[in-house]
């Protein structure tokens, strides 16, 4: 009786008296709470991330010994092909170092990597995020840079013990220096409202108005990062340029840039750490 009398039992009420009190609440109180929800999710989703390795491995079990021999033989080319890359890499890295010392240059600063797996994904139309399974324990720091194997994944939002928020280069929240392949002059490249079960797509803005080449013979153009944005090394991938149009101003084109489409079924991601970080 008492429960109908105040009204507690109408659910709209008892949701509008919780935000009310939540509202009401300091600030530190509710950074708390919010903290104690990701690190008491993080186990949870480690936890689907072992069942899906499980599941991976039996289902190589119960593979047949010629599709094993077949993927065997892929990824023997694959290492080899990589080798071949590293050697170049290493090349070019000496190279680089003494055309610096030479000009007496200061160098470039660097990354090291830290390998994170993907537990948990918030994929929605305004919320394009993703959780990993490394956090301040392994040193993950805010804004710290998330690459994969096809190129920008996105940016680390928030940083907890064991686990840390990465912001998608699809969400509309992310925003990043970049410029074309072949131009290298500076453009802005932010994320677009997707909606669910879409390719992932972004914009970029201020592109001179002298790359008009795109409507001719090139099918597409690749937005790669720029240093100037102090997140990624120059020259990662973002994602592919289709069309150009005026901007509003009539100064710039703008245009939208398809990205990867694994860019929303990722199992393993990298951290982009500053080499002078502890």
């Amino acid at each position: 009786m008492n429960r109908k009398r105040f009204g507690v039992s109408n659910p709209f009420i008892s949701l509008t008296l919780f935000l009310v009190l939540w509202w009401a609440s300091p600030v530190a109180v509710r950074l708390l709470v919010e903290t104690s929800f990701y690190e008491f999710q993080a186990p949870l989703f480690k936890t689907t991330g072992l069942l899906y390795d499980l599941q991976s491995y039996w289902g190589l079990r119960l593979s047949s010994k010629e599709e094993l021999i077949s993927a065997g033989r892929d990824l023997a080319r694959f290492n080899a092909a990589s080798s071949l890359y590293v050697q170049e890499n290493e090349a070019l890295k000496e190279e680089l170092a003494r055309i610096e010392k030479l000009l007496n240059l200061s160098p470039l600063p660097g990354y090291r990597y830290e390998r994170a797996r993907v537990i948990h994904r918030e994929l929605s139309a305004w919320q394009q995020e993703i959780i990993i399974d490394k956090g301040r324990n392994d040193s993950i720091t805010s804004g710290s840079g998330v690459i994969f194997t096809g190129g920008v994944v996105g940016r680390v939002r928030t940083v907890y013990a064991r686990s840390a928020i990465v912001e998608l280069a699809s969400s509309p929240r992310f925003r990043v220096a970049a410029h074309i392949e072949k131009d290298p002059r500076p453009i802005t490249y932010q994320g677009a409202p997707n909606l669910a079960f879409t390719p992932p797509s972004g914009r970029v803005s201020d592109v001179p108005s002298e790359i008009t080449f795109l409507n001719g013979s090139t099918p597409s153009l690749r937005v790669l990062t720029s240093r100037l944005g102090g997140v990624f090394p120059t020259g990662l991938i973002i994602g592919k340029l289709h069309k150009l149009h005026p901007e509003p101003g009539g100064l710039f084109l703008t245009g939208k840039v398809s990205l990867d489409k694994r860019l929303l079924d990722l199992r393993e991601v990298v951290v982009l750490l500053s080499d002078k970080q502890p």
